[in-house]
């Protein structure tokens, strides 16, 4: 007998049905992802698969004694006490056993004295009654493996260790069949690693909603798609997924050319006139109603969103400069000794655990922040759009038209202007859920829209801080093309690791102990390039191996001998650089206060300004190019 079984099950909220005759069977040890559009209905139909939801018609069969554990979206609201307690929750009615006994094991580290024991030992004896220790040891492996504190109080931890501690919940019970909703998202890559590992180890089916391409890759056992009300499901893993759906989409797309071009007849054969009457066949008029019918009842797929950056001026060559940045908070350092040159292009992934400093780090390279030591000096025309992974840019008790377009019915996008409702459905959002208040969107809508919200100020500098959470697997690729076409800078923050390979050039990742490193390429170029943690720590606890780091000790004359000998010619190139650079900033310094001084246009007109931003381009190229050269020579 199947573990699970759907027949037929339907559901509606408004027309057309979310679920319209869906089956499913899932066998045990099966490993099912589904997939689907941003308001198909998936998180709705693992709610109908957990009993949470009753479908309005259909069937809905667990086989008898089997458990089921879910992990939603969202946190819910109200929930407290310490992660231990949160996390015991999940075993059902022995948890209030497991409690006590925690409760009675912390307190006694602070009270030794008889009541305290006597208080543990009562715990123990109704623990044992309940045969329940082995349950307290898989709270406390889980706890260990999720690297949660067990005493902490789970209100005032932030949104990504409250997802973790969930997890930990659904995974304590040790349940028969998982229901993981989005569970890579706001989890760092060493914890999506460790999730992975624990998954492909686990005997129980599990059945998974995820954007995370390379999560999917490598646990999926089956792809089931919703779409437009039915499920259809692909044996195989992603890539046969990808190859199979591309053949059917072709084929639908024959099959309703076909049809449509025998309606187009069969319409054209009604409307003949006078020798058409006399000749009709009553069949073939009743055929043409059906058609007719099928034809209205044809439900579109939904099409894709139409992503389109509103760009501003090309900023300065350079984008900041950070030299020997330190910065700590609370006593504890975030950023050690950090220097980095970001130019005009570059587009960079910022890679470390949560809770690290990523979002700090972005702040002190944005001006926003002020470092305890050490300098970033920004660059000149910058404009900024930064994705907040948090959404707070957002007001959820507005409606979507007035978040994106603030009481006006138009907004301009590379100079044209558009009207706001025609700009949402650019971004998947149809007239009726414009006017629908923010806090009644899904997650992944609610990061369309910010999307959306971002993309009408023009920018050349782009900040995305998580921004592939909730997203569905086509929007987030049409979001890549659209990145790889961005001409300005770009600062991802991302725990996707197809993401970042996809998108990013060089990584800024967060070493420990406030050391960052910088490599080239996305993660798996820094997977193939880091060097071995205890290591680099043994050799050099401050060191940081990154490109700006030698450009520091250049221009400061304190170069690494070289690995190999030099010419003379090349050592005497490589001894005058450093002096060049810095006669070369000096130069683009005072233009730039030149440029920026109101009162030059007024003493050299139009064609003197012109003249010097000709030269602060020339002075800009060559800066950049005794860089090239340093690097090539050092």
């Amino acid at each position: 007998m199947s573990l699970l079984s759907l027949r037929n099950i339907r559901l509606s909220f408004s027309h057309p049905p979310l679920l319209d005759g869906v089956s499913l069977s899932l066998e045990d040890g099966e490993r099912l992802c589904l997939i689907g559009r941003n308001g198909e209905g998936k998180s709705t139909l693992l709610k109908v698969i957990e009993g949470r939801i009753p479908p309005d018609d259909g069937e809905r069969v667990l086989r008898r004694g089997a458990r089921i554990a879910s992990l939603e979206q969202e946190v819910p609201r109200g929930l407290a006490g310490t992660v231990y307690s949160v996390v015991a929750d999940g075993l059902g009615d022995i948890a209030g056993l497991l409690k006590d006994y925690h409760s009675a094991s912390a307190a006694l580290a602070t009270d030794a004295s008889e009541a305290a024991l006597n208080r543990l030992g009562r715990a123990q004896q109704a623990l044992e009654a309940a045969d329940g220790w082995q349950l307290e040891q898989t709270v406390e492996e889980v706890l260990s493996r999720m690297q949660l504190d067990p005493d902490a109080d789970f209100s005032r931890l932030s949104g990504g260790m409250k997802r973790r501690v969930l997890l930990a919940r659904a995974l304590a019970g040790g349940p028969d069949l998982l229901l993981l909703d989005e569970p890579t998202n706001h989890l760092d890559i060493e914890a999506i690693q460790w999730l992975e590992e624990f998954l492909l180890s686990w005997r129980g089916a599990l059945i998974f909603i995820t954007h995370d391409r390379g999560f999917l890759r490598r646990l999926a056992t089956r792809v089931v798609e919703l779409d437009r009300g039915s499920l259809v499901s692909f044996p195989g893993n992603y890539e046969q997924y990808l190859k199979r759906r591309a053949e059917q989409d072709n084929a639908e797309a024959l099959a309703n050319a076909r049809f449509d071009k025998q309606l187009a007849q069969e319409e054209a054969w009604i409307r003949q006139g006078v020798k058409a009457r006399r000749t009709r066949n009553e069949g073939r008029v009743r055929r043409l109603k059906e058609m007719r019918n099928l034809f209205s009842e044809r439900r579109q797929r939904q099409g894709n969103a139409r992503l389109k950056l509103n760009t501003a001026e090309r900023s300065g060559k350079l984008v900041c400069e950070a030299v020997n940045v330190s910065y700590a908070w609370a006593g504890e350092t975030i950023v050690r000794d950090f220097s980095t040159t970001l130019l005009r292009g570059d587009r960079v992934g910022i890679i470390g655990p949560n809770g690290c400093g990523k979002t700090t780090l972005l702040n002190l390279l944005l001006g926003r922040l002020q470092p305890d030591s050490g300098a970033v000096e920004l660059g000149t025309r910058l404009e900024i759009a930064y994705f907040d992974q948090l959404r707070d840019q957002l007001d959820p008790g507005k409606s979507v038209i007035d978040n994106v377009a603030g009481g006006s019915d138009k907004v301009e996008i590379d100079g044209k202007s558009k009207h706001v409702i025609s700009y949402l459905g650019d971004f998947l959002f149809p007239p009726a859920r414009c006017r629908q208040p923010v806090e009644s969107l899904s997650g992944g809508e609610r990061n369309r829209l910010l999307l959306a919200r971002l993309f009408t100020r023009p920018f050349n500098i782009l900040v995305l801080d998580e921004p592939t959470n909730d997203l569905d697997l086509e929007t987030l690729e049409l979001l890549e093309e659209i990145l790889l076409e961005f001409e300005g800078t770009l600062l991802l923050v991302s725990h996707d690791r197809d993401f970042l390979d996809n998108v990013v050039t060089s990584t800024l990742v967060f070493e420990g102990g406030g050391r960052i490193g910088e490599y080239v390429g996305g993660y798996s170029d820094w997977i193939r390039q880091r060097p071995d943690p205890s290591e680099v720590a043994r050799v050099n606890p401050g060191a940081s191996p990154n490109r700006a780091g030698k450009k520091a000790r250049a221009l400061s004359g304190d170069a690494a001998e070289p690995s190999r000998k030099r010419s003379y010619k090349d050592q005497r190139e490589l001894d005058g650089l450093p002096g060049r650079i810095e006669s070369l900033e000096e130069e683009i310094g005072l233009l730039q206060e030149q440029l920026s001084d109101p009162g030059v246009f007024e003493q050299q007109g139009a064609e003197g300004l012109s003249v010097l931003g000709a030269r602060l381009e020339q002075l800009e190229r060559e800066l950049e190019d005794c860089f090239a050269r340093w690097e090539a020579l050092e």
